[in-house]
């Protein structure tokens, strides 16, 4: 029997834990420690990392490293619910769309170039994730490209907040995998918005471009769609108005009597008409009527021949 050893490591012992240094590499045999591995090394983008975990007498350990900063983390892809019946047909338009339910999944074989259609309902309130994947069985002549689209019950296309929606594959590859992952699911919105609202949602799946000699090639086709309706990501309530409410004025209960009109005491001249008030127009009417005579006598004085004796 072997005996187990590190390489370039050390062990310690008062914190019962094997520490690994950058050369990650298994002596003769597995390694033994009465404590969780860790790993000095940091882990590169790409390679799956593995919680540290107690190591059992005479069992293999793979060391657990910390994840370098920035490396993006993918989110858990979506599961079937248990017991859910797979979906083995797929629509050729929005009319025939085969209907599935969150959690239901759909496994089916179709020909490269298809047009594949799938209908859900969508609640308010509702994140919704649809997840496909396209499995080639046999060898292709050049890369093809796919997409996957979502449009809601007036055909309008809903953008996708994450997840490769148009995914390019070269001719090597056995497997595409497609997703998508709609905004939330309001209960109303404003008609010039292209918010989505509750009701039928359409899924289309496509290759968007591909060599034409490889159209009718058999693909084999799995789609899930998932919804998240835990927490609410609306905006929320408003618990006060944003504009105070105002009682301008007074609110009048019965109906207002009118005020008695008193008479004026014109005294002596009383017993004159009464005339029209002088306004503006009139003052300017009579000053203007005082000069153009002014203006006419003037004129015809310095017009007029003298009388001769």
């Amino acid at each position: 029997m072997s005996t187990p050893t590190i390489r370039a490591g050390a062990v310690l012992a008062a914190a019962g834990l094997t520490l690994l240094t950058a050369t990650p590499a298994l002596a003769a045999g597995p390694v033994l420690a009465s404590g969780p591995v860790l790993a000095a090394a940091p882990v590169q983008a790409g390679v799956p990392v593995l919680a540290a975990a107690p190591v059992q007498a005479g069992v293999p350990v793979l060391a657990a490293a910390p994840v370098q900063a920035g490396v993006p983390v993918l989110a858990a892809a979506p599961t079937p619910s248990p017991g859910a019946t797979p979906v083995t047909r797929a629509g050729t338009s929005f009319l025939t769309a085969v209907g599935v339910a969150a959690g239901q999944p759909a496994r089916l074989g179709a020909a490269t170039g298809d047009y594949l259609y799938w209908s859900f309902p969508a609640a308010a309130g509702d994140r919704h994730q649809i997840s496909a994947s396209v499995s080639f069985p046999k060898s292709r002549s050049g890369a093809s490209t796919w997409t996957v689209e979502v449009f809601d019950g007036l055909r309008r296309r809903q953008s996708c907040t994450a997840g490769a929606q148009t995914p390019t594959v070269d001719a090597t590859a056995g497997t595409v995998s497609l997703g998508c992952t709609l905004r939330q699911v309001r209960s109303w919105a404003e008609p010039w918005s292209a918010d989505p609202l509750p009701g039928t949602y359409y899924v289309r799946l496509s290759a968007a471009d591909l060599p034409e000699v490889d159209l009718g090639l058999p693909v084999e086709v799995e789609l899930l769609v998932s919804a998240d309706g835990s927490e609410s990501r609306d905006d929320g309530e408003l618990k006060a108005p944003l504009v105070p409410n105002t009682n301008a004025g007074t609110v009048l209960d019965a109906e207002p009597t009118a005020q008695a009109v008193e008479e004026d005491d014109d005294g002596y001249f009383g017993w004159l008409p009464t005339l029209p008030k002088l306004g503006s127009r009139w003052i300017w009417t009579a000053v203007g009527g005082v000069l153009a005579a002014v203006a006419g006598v003037v004129g015809f004085a310095l017009t007029r021949r003298p009388r001769r004796p």
